[in-house]
């Protein structure tokens, strides 16, 4: 069955984000998912057949959790999809052998650029190696996307963190997405260890308190589930920039096994959904518990 959420080409330009707000007293936590869009922008120019495009989504993962604004939270979700444009890259994470012209500004490719899913993704698929493109995008072509697209959502972002940090002096946040079962693969990483259901990333201590990834870890365990921490994922722009632990300022990419809730060729939800969502429920009231306890 087809869900209607997801739009094979919709009609350019579209709102880039959903908001929802807290539905009663707010908290200094802020949610964001911004690889579940589902709306591909009908002037994408894409090659590669819509089903494998899909691929790169990280479908549903915005209602798998929710029940965060319930808890005081405030949830950003991305309408575009990741293989149009990557709300989780610098808008400088640029490949210009995709372009059909000079980039006309700096660009800095990471790895994520080199394998192939930078700024703009070169590369999709269900073994993620497959192109995207028949052609070359032209540089405004590019710069129509992160006006259009990236540079809105990165913008209520600041604005929705700033006015949290302002009004209680600390903010956290929770970068959520979803992986596929062969994740080590993707990533060109050996390991003999088993891709754990969930995976905290905080770019090696770098981005959050200690005590608040404990939080968020010993939530997830007390239901059942294994937890690994930056492997194989420790989080990339999004938690990079937010994340300043010394300010008060608290940021954790939160990874979860797609198989978990749903069928990865079909991207329907499993009989596993509803039980997923409803354990995410009572780790978002864990969460919020803690960082009422911060703020009191």
């Amino acid at each position: 069955m087809t869900d209607p959420a997801v739009l094979p080409q919709a009609r350019t330009p579209f709102a880039p984000y959903t908001l929802s707000l807290p539905q009663g007293p707010a908290i200094p936590l802020l949610a964001d998912s911004p690889h579940s869009g589902t709306k591909y922008p009908d002037d994408f120019g894409h090659a590669l057949p819509f089903e494998m495009l899909r691929a790169g989504e990280d479908t549903h993962v915005h209602e798998l959790w929710q029940s965060l604004p319930a808890q005081g939270a405030t949830l950003l979700a991305a309408e575009f999809p990741r293989s149009y444009i990557d709300p989780n890259r610098d808008a400088d994470d640029i490949d210009e052998s995709m372009l059909s012209a000079p980039w006309p500004g700096v660009a800095r490719p990471t790895e994520k650029t080199r394998l192939g899913i930078g700024l703009i993704w070169r590369e999709s698929g269900q073994n993620g190696r497959q192109p995207i493109y028949q052609r070359q995008l032209a540089p405004a072509e590019v710069q129509a996307r992160i006006a259009t697209y990236h540079a809105p959502y990165h913008a209520a972002m600041r604005e929705q963190i700033e006015s949290l940090y302002a009004r209680f002096g600390a903010v956290w946040h929770l970068n959520l997405h979803s992986m596929p079962a062969n994740s080590y693969e993707g990533l060109k990483i050996q390991s003999d260890r088993p891709l754990a259901d969930f995976v905290l990333g905080d770019r090696d201590g770098t981005t959050c308190s200690p005590e608040f990834l404990q939080v968020v870890a010993d939530a997830l365990r007390q239901r059942g589930y294994s937890v690994a921490i930056n492997d194989p994922f420790k989080g990339v722009a999004l938690i990079a920039r937010l994340g300043r632990p010394a300010e008060n300022r608290h940021s954790i990419q939160v990874e979860i096994h797609r198989g978990l809730y749903m069928d990865e060729l079909t991207r329907e939800r499993s009989s596993g959904f509803a039980s997923l969502q409803a354990d995410l429920g009572d780790v978002s009231r864990d969460i919020a518990r803690y960082i009422q306890e911060q703020i009191a």
